[in-house]
């Protein structure tokens, strides 16, 4: 590729719409997961689609320059602050005023911490240590998309620098760019298991990705017989492995790991057929495609704060009507960005606008690390909010697990040199006490048990119990159970919510009780309900059966339930509404034991009695002799995460009810 003739020393490939489409499938992909995943379920590999292009385009002006008149950092750096900072100043400052508006304390300082990090391009390192892309916090990270942004930054620094150290020393670049793609590659295969956060947010395990379209950028520059070759071929098998990677991955996958070869192997060949071959020309060079790819920068930066936002008003995943409406807004912020903003900013060679540009980069950061250590609040500055939205957010299971595959099912594994091996098996109400298995790993390690959490949320650990909105429930369910017949296991630990499952009476006149709306027994062919019908009592006398089944050879016992209700939960404290006035309600320290759970809770501990089971019960801890039951601590601390489970933190240091399940008596 010649020099350009006004002698800039950066000299930019020959625009090709067919890549403006195909950023148009990764963003497509990308909001379609995002908005519906139960739709697009393999969506995410749009950001791998968004790596390979990357790293083509930027390698082709490196190279390019470096075989013309040379390469300018100055010039390069200065062209990535005009084409990335002008949307993402405008996207982080919308979302920081909003947030100052209408977030909680805590949910305040944690946008602080994103924004700083945002703006530095190190979000990838942020989220690393919190959590991983695809549990349900994520959903409430307004910024959390930014992590690809930084890699992509992290890589211009890196990239350049290797490419003209290589160019200099007059390296074989293609074996330096190739010998770099294996390492990150193997890294990235190595580490997907053991330590699959860091494989997912590290750029180390990344880059590969950037790089494969580097090494394409070389060989169309150098090495274009190679390519030439089948040009429809290529995009045909291009076609072919990004549809296979949005039709078989999901996020539960051990992902990017060896499945990323789709995504990334697609998209090398989908570029490399170059713009003649027939799909490129007439799909990926289409006027819809090409439209949405050229305002595909700022759609990935609005869409996800947009539907953040609304999942934090909903507090809970928003109906598909309004994430429909968040993507419509999306596409329509997306083009008022880039025809207003990025088109301008793009033209301009005015010195000032860059300046300011940088400079809003790095008040961004300062801004944000004022709202994170407190000293810039939001408009919702009570204290007592933080103690409510710190308790909403207190659930750790399961980390500090490690899992393991059980009769091909997912299980957590504590402890490894117990003498006996412990399946904690049931449903949330079960998860909630892994804290406590935790600590006694810490301070009583000679005594813990080899414990297993075979656990999922609203399955009851009873064979033959449907639950009606969950078709896996009981698939999961009869494989642990063989498990906890097998001579693998030495005790078993049943818990549920048995409250929200077994209780018919209706939460309010004509409204059922969420549980026993869903769930019935099967008999043979015939189905007992448990509203309205006798499904509770074939359901209790099969738990009885089957403890006492498993109570002739090895020890069982059955946690009863905590007290639940929306009395415990301290998320109806909060009230009004977030755009208007919000205040936060006190807790009183005690509130009254429903009679109905009472009931049942004697009801099944003489269940257990018949069965020879042990109980476990947590009321003693919780409630005094007028069944007034803690919900708070002196101080007005809830000891709920919300209005079923009990926090990790009370959980950790109080319910050593449990203790004698988990470890070997005292010498």
């Amino acid at each position: 590729m010649a020099p350009a003739a006004d002698q800039q020393h950066l000299i930019h490939p020959k625009y090709r719409p067919d890549i403006d489409g195909l950023r148009a499938v990764a963003v497509l992909s990308v909001l379609g997961f995002h908005a519906f995943p139960q739709w697009v379920k393999g969506g995410f590999i749009g950001v791998d689609i968004f790596f390979v292009i990357s790293g083509f385009l930027i390698s082709t002006i490196i190279f390019a320059s470096l075989e013309g008149k040379g390469f300018s950092y100055g010039e390069f750096y200065a062209r990535r602050i005009k084409r990335i900072f002008p949307a993402l100043w405008l996207v982080m400052g919308a979302t920081f005023a909003f947030g100052w508006y209408t977030l909680l304390p805590g949910e305040w300082q944690q946008l602080g911490k994103h924004v700083a990090a945002g703006a530095g391009f190190v979000s990838n390192f942020a989220f690393w240590g919190e959590a991983g892309y695809f549990d349900n916090a994520a959903e409430t990270k307004p910024l959390l998309h930014l992590w690809s942004l930084a890699i992509e930054e992290q890589f211009y620094i890196f990239w350049p620098l290797l490419l003209g150290l290589a160019w200099t020393r007059k390296w074989r670049v293609l074996a330096v760019v190739g010998g770099v793609v294996a390492a990150s590659f193997l890294l990235n295969v190595g580490t997907i298991h053991s330590h699959r956060t860091a494989a997912f947010y590290s750029p180390l395990s990344r880059f590969w990705e950037l790089m494969a379209g580097g090494m394409l950028a070389y060989m169309r520059l150098h090495k274009p017989h190679m390519l030439v070759k089948h040009r429809n071929v290529q995009a045909i098998a291009g076609f072919v492995l990004l549809a296979l990677g949005l039709v078989l991955l999901r996020s539960s996958k051990a992902f990017p790991g060896w499945w990323a070869l789709l995504p990334v192997l697609g998209t090398f060949y989908c570029i490399s057929a170059g713009p003649q071959a027939w799909l490129n020309r007439h799909v990926l060079g289409s006027k819809p495609l090409v439209w949405v790819g050229l305002i595909s920068y700022p759609l990935y930066l609005w869409h996800w704060p947009l539907l953040a936002f609304a999942r934090i008003f909903e507090g809970k995943t928003p109906s598909d009507a309004v994430r429909a409406a968040a993507m419509v807004a999306a596409i329509v912020l997306a083009w008022l960005t880039w025809r207003f903003v990025e088109r301008y900013t793009r033209q301009t060679t005015r010195r000032p606008v860059m300046v300011g540009l940088a400079a809003s980069l790095v008040a961004f950061v300062l801004l944000g690390l004022l709202a994170f250590t407190g000293h810039l609040k939001g408009r919702h500055s009570d204290p007592y909010f933080d103690k409510t939205a710190a308790a909403a957010r207190d659930w750790s299971y399961p980390d500090g697990l490690d899992y393991r595959s059980v009769y091909g099912e997912l299980v957590y594994r504590l402890g490894e040199e117990g003498r006996r091996k412990v399946l904690m098996f049931g449903d949330s109400h079960i998860e909630q006490y892994s804290p406590r298995a935790l600590e006694l790993s810490k301070t009583a390690p000679d005594r813990l048990q080899d414990i297993y959490f075979a656990t999922w949320g609203s399955c009851p650990p009873i064979p033959n119990v449907i639950d009606g909105q969950n078709s896996i429930c009981a698939k999961r369910r009869d494989e642990i159970m063989k498990f906890a017949l097998s001579n693998e296991v030495d005790t078993v630990v049943f818990g549920a919510c048995w409250n929200c499952v077994f209780i018919t009476a209706p939460v309010s006149p004509g409204v059922p009780n969420e549980g026993a709306d869903r769930f019935y027994y099967v008999d043979g062919k015939t189905e007992h309900r448990f509203f309205g019908g006798d499904g509770v009592d074939y359901a209790l006398r099969m738990l009885e059966f089957t403890m006492k089944n498993l109570a002739t050879h090895k020890k069982v016992y059955l946690v009863l339930d905590n007290p639940v209700g929306d009395n415990f939960g301290p998320e109806y404290l909060i009230k009004g509404s977030r755009l208007g006035n919000l205040r936060v309600d006190r807790m009183s320290p005690t509130a009254a034991w429903p009679p109905e759970q009472k009931a049942l809770h004697q009801r099944m501990r003489e269940l257990a009695e018949r069965a020879g089971a042990t109980v476990i019960d947590p009321v003693p801890a919780l409630c005094d002799k007028n069944d007034q039951c803690t919900r708070a601590m002196p101080d007005g601390t809830p000891i709920y995460k919300d209005s079923g489970h009990l926090r990790s933190d009370w959980t950790r240091r109080s319910a050593s009810y449990l203790d004698a399940a988990l470890t070997e008596p005292k010498k």
